[in-house]
């Protein structure tokens, strides 16, 4: 089983950095395979919505950045950590944009694999970015995970992240709880457990 872990931040080994190497080092220690993806520090292009990724095997038609690799990632993952910046009391524009073309070229390798984010600040804004990242675990059948504490460090370095002692040890809690949810969901395809049956999509229009 592998996670893959995604590091929104421009800088690839700061303080986001810093959170992910916590939670991966913890799942490693659950006999988790992990990996680290950086999105890079170039400009990443927002979705436009021509939907060409429909007819181009799940991938964006864009390739000029890192979206199409990560895909390929997702694909072969069996659950998915994001980890953000705070930037203005929401996460990463760059990072948003990565997603928004991620999730909908590659819609159909995010279903019931076990998602999770995390958020590094110096101080505040913290919960509305979790609640901006956490809308596209809900949005592609992910199961959420959990902590015991909502998902975020403070510190404006990377040495200062590791003083947030209970940041820390509530992303290695997270940790844990992925690789529990990972094993359960093996263990019940191991016992004949079948995915939901999808009934057909309903769209409603609100103009009437």
């Amino acid at each position: 089983m592998k996670v893959l872990l995604i590091n929104g931040s421009p800088n690839k080994e700061k303080c986001t950095y810093t959170a992910l190497k916590e939670v991966a080092d913890q799942l490693n220690k659950n006999d988790i395979e992990t990996e680290i993806f950086h999105i890079g520090n170039k400009p990443v292009r927002g979705c436009i919505g021509c939907g060409k990724c429909s007819s181009n095997q799940n991938r964006c038609v864009f390739n000029d950045d890192t979206v199409n690799e990560a895909i390929a990632l997702m694909e072969e993952a069996d659950g998915l950590i994001i980890g953000s910046p705070v930037y203005y009391a929401s996460a990463n524009g760059s990072l948003i944009s990565f997603l928004d073309r991620m999730y909908y070229a590659g819609k159909t390798c995010f279903a019931y694999k076990p998602g999770a984010a995390i958020v590094s600040a110096r101080r505040a804004g913290t919960t509305a970015s979790l609640d901006e990242l956490n809308k596209y675990f809900t949005i592609a059948k992910m199961p959420v995970v959990s902590s015991h504490y909502w998902n975020m460090v403070h510190g404006n370095t990377p040495q200062e992240v590791k003083k947030d002692l209970e940041g820390m040890q509530i992303l290695r809690a997270l940790a844990d709880n992925m690789a529990w949810l990972l094993k359960s969901i093996e263990a019940g395809k191991k016992a004949g457990i079948t995915l939901p049956e999808s009934e057909t999509r309903v769209r409603t229009s609100y103009i009437r």
